[in-house]
């Protein structure tokens, strides 16, 4: 491994810009392949595509297999990450702006610390704890709400968005937080190539099965689809899951995990300025106003201790 100290600045640019801007835009990306791709199966073949590509990477590398313990355990993750928290994600995408569901799910920092005091023991519920939580649901209930008065400044503009799109990425920010903290407790390969690329793999497994009981299938022709959704899915496979996550990994090993950590607040600013310029999607004043509570609330959470260094990979 590379000196820390000796890393040409190039490559740390590089890779932060990967992390910050890569994968800001993916949120755009699904956005454009579920307006032609039903979303559970658009999710599968992302999954499926990179999880593959991963696990053969890792298996070139002559990495070490995963155990039946191993593989079991990555099913149970890739149950709570890629069919239900990205599977609420692509589905909501249909009803919610991709800025929007950034910043939505800019609240699993919110949650994983909710999993670090209720599952790992690793955290207090302290008084700035409870401030950065509130900031961050206030900052959905601003998102959702049908009526705000801010006094002799009238009322809050811009249409709420969908509830139950909101919800849906609710449930993903808090199944994901979960999966975050069980991460931690199961088996998983020691490498983190081979255990991202048999989750992923994994995922896109179940989601090919979800997406055929949905009856996501039925009447979907392949060969309808557009060459701008064939290019998000290569985006997303290629520069969103596969250049994000060599970025990531190798971010992790030479800077520290709260420089890292820091995309999570980055990612929701670069998704809803690319929503808004290249999708036409609306930033007024309840857009702003609710990504700056959560984006406070990721803020704060995100530059506080925990008894043990918290990692959580990521597969934007």
């Amino acid at each position: 491994m590379e000196d820390a100290h000796h890393v040409p600045r190039w490559k740390t640019l590089l890779a932060f810009g990967i992390i910050y801007f890569v994968w800001g835009a993916t949120f755009f990306a699904i956005r454009v392949g579920v307006r032609e791709v039903p979303p559970l199966l658009f999710c599968a073949m992302r999954f499926v595509a990179a999880g593959l590509l991963v696990y053969l990477w890792a298996t070139a590398k002559k990495e070490q297999q995963p155990t039946a313990r191993q593989w079991l355990s990555a099913f149970l993750l890739a149950l709570l990450i890629f069919v239900v928290d990205y599977g609420f994600l692509f589905w909501a995408e249909q009803r919610v702006p991709s800025g929007i569901a950034a910043v939505i799910l800019a609240t699993i920092p919110a949650f994983m610390a909710l999993s670090e005091i209720i599952i790992l023991r690793t955290q207090r519920l302290t008084a700035r704890l409870s401030v950065a939580l509130l900031a961050g649901i206030a900052g959905v209930a601003v998102l959702m709400s049908h009526s705000i008065d801010l006094g002799k400044l009238g009322k809050l503009g811009g249409a709420p968005i969908d509830t139950a799109g909101a919800v849906g990425l609710i449930i993903g920010a808090i199944s994901w937080s979960i999966a975050s903290a069980l991460a931690r407790k199961l088996p998983l390969p020691s490498s983190k190539v081979m255990s991202s690329g048999a989750q992923m793999l994994a995922g896109g497994v179940m989601l090919v099965a979800v997406s055929a009981a949905r009856g996501e299938w039925r009447g979907f022709d392949l060969l309808a689809v557009s060459g701008t959704a064939w290019i998000a899915l290569v985006y997303l496979v290629f520069a969103g899951s596969i250049a994000g996550f060599t970025a990531y990994v190798w971010l992790l090993h030479h800077e520290s995990p709260t420089k890292v950590g820091t995309y999570a607040y980055v990612n929701p600013v670069v998704a809803v300025i690319i929503g808004y310029f290249l999708g036409g999607e609306p930033l007024g004043a309840r857009t702003v106003l609710g990504g700056m509570f959560v984006l406070a609330s990721v803020v704060t959470i995100t530059s506080m201790r925990t008894k043990t260094p918290a990692v959580a990979e990521d597969a934007e």
